[in-house]
């Protein structure tokens, strides 16, 4: 599976941005698909995460309620929906695919990872 990440941007706290994650690969519709995030000089950190199905979904207790994540399986792509940003959700973002069956919050389950798009929420 390739992945590709668009969307990022700049944003005034408060706002909101849709990130996409273009997959190539037959078997896009069978791993899990994640997001992560990565600020300097910090770990990539788990974002959201959701089944072949699009349910369950995972979420970082930081963003949850303010984040959606979905998928589009015929169209091989995940969105991050996100909003009411916050000036610590600065990042870039990176879409992660997972051949295993259960939804995870661990980047060393992910075996897939696209490259990542800047997010910078100004407050």
């Amino acid at each position: 599976v390739q992945l590709q990440a668009f969307g990022g941007g700049l944003v005034q706290a408060g706002g909101s941005l849709r990130l996409s994650c273009a997959a190539s690969g037959r078997t896009f519709s069978r791993n899990i698909m994640g997001w992560f995030r990565q600020a300097p000089g910090k770990e990539r950190e788990f974002v959201a995460a959701l089944s072949f199905s699009g349910a369950p979904t995972l979420y970082a207790t930081s963003v949850k309620g303010r984040f959606a994540i979905s998928r589009e399986n015929f169209k091989n792509t995940l969105y991050l929906q996100m909003n009411s940003l916050k000036p610590e959700d600065t990042a870039v973002y990176y879409c992660a695919a997972s051949p295993r069956y259960y939804t995870s919050t661990r980047r060393d389950e992910y075996d897939y990872w696209g490259q990542g798009t800047q997010v910078t929420v100004s407050s």
